[in-house]
């Protein structure tokens, strides 16, 4: 693959507090998810008059906000979720960026944030990993990975209810461990009847800080009564499955096809869900992206149409599902998950270069 050149130039501030080699290395000894940082962060400045400028690498540390600026007051604020992989070669890559940058303009729009060029997303994301590398889990490490964050807020200090005249964007980076430590098990989920996710006309298909803490009520609703994640429904009829808190959902039937809940606008448009899509399609399994309602998931797990649940996202990969609970009620989902493990490896493979890449998916980072 050819690789891009990188095009915006960075100016750099090393930490003099930078890690040492025995530091990350007990880090990534047990890494964890979101716990220990980089020793550096990417950020680039946008005024209204001016554009985008500034961009450079600095310290990894605490941002200097002033109490009224806005993204504390209304909410402006947007981010994204990927990951860096190391490949037996040394190598480091990333997954399909360009899907990240494009979704990340897409929800600057809908939070009337300023769009970023692709370029300097991509930039800004290769320049800290560059800088950071030696933070990158090893290729023999099992499912390990740098976790980057990129993210966008309005910093403009003003009362006034408008779009910000300020705003900030930054890239931080995590290294994560294996999201399920313990080794991969199937999930609980917890239907959320008092709460949804989102509306039509709303936020659904933004990546915005307001739509998961608004999914925090019904998370801990959900772990009342013993399951890992909620299952939210449509805001109209309150009976059309959409997604989890954080995670898209596909359904697999005992005659191959496999569904998932389609993009109506209200339910976040997964990196990992699409790819899956993809890949499945392949494979020449009839994949179907439509309205799915509740009464059809449970139905079709009694009857034994439905042969297996899973749940997708960039942290966790692939997750199967377990069971199913809501007030009144719960069910067992079938325990074989032939086609949940098997599309799961196929991605993996994939994105830790054991693979052939005939996508072009992979970008290179280092």
């Amino acid at each position: 693959m050819t690789q891009t050149p990188t095009s915006t130039s960075f100016a750099r501030t090393e930490n003099p507090a930078r890690a040492t080699d025995e530091q990350i290395a007990a880090v990534l000894a047990n890494p964890g998810f979101g716990v220990h940082f980089t020793d550096h962060m990417v950020l680039v400045d946008w005024d209204k008059g001016e554009g985008w400028h500034d961009p450079r690498v600095v310290p990894y540390g605490p941002l200097q906000l002033d109490p009224s600026a806005a993204v504390f007051h209304y909410g402006q604020e947007i981010f994204e979720g990927m990951k860096a992989y190391r490949h037996a070669d040394g190598s480091v890559w990333t997954f399909r960026p360009e899907r990240n940058a494009e979704r990340l303009n897409a929800s600057a729009r809908r939070l009337a944030l300023p769009e970023l060029p692709p370029t300097v997303f991509l930039d800004a994301v290769k320049e800290l990993v560059s800088t950071d590398q030696a933070w990158v889990p090893s290729a023999d490490s099992g499912e390990t990975s740098l976790y980057l964050r990129p993210f966008m807020i309005a910093t403009e200090a003003a009362l006034g209810v408008r779009p910000s005249n300020k705003v900030l964007f930054s890239v931080i980076a995590s290294p994560a461990g294996a999201y399920f430590a313990g080794g991969l098990k199937p999930v609980s989920l917890w239907v959320s009847e008092l709460y949804v996710r989102a509306a039509p006309g709303g936020t659904g298909a933004a990546k915005c800080g307001g739509n998961y803490a608004a999914s925090l009520a019904s998370q801990a609703e959900g772990i009342e009564h013993g399951c890992d994640q909620v299952v939210f429904l449509d805001a109209v009829e309150h009976t059309y499955v959409e997604e989890l808190g954080g995670m898209n959902l596909f359904f697999v039937y005992a005659d191959g096809r496999i569904v998932t809940p389609e993009l109506t606008g209200t339910i976040l448009p997964g990196v990992t869900r699409s790819s899956l899509v993809e890949l499945a399609r392949e494979r020449g399994h009839d994949v179907q992206e439509r309205r799915f309602s509740i009464d059809e998931w449970r139905d079709g797990v009694a009857s034994g149409e439905i042969t297996e649940v899973f749940a997708c996202g960039t942290a966790a990969v692939i997750s199967p599902v377990g069971r199913l609970a809501w007030n009144g009620g719960e069910l067992a989902m079938p325990e074989a998950h032939e086609v949940t493990m098997s599309l799961r490896e196929e991605l993996l493979d994939i994105q830790y270069g054991r693979a052939e890449d005939r996508h072009g998916w992979l970008y290179p980072l280092v």
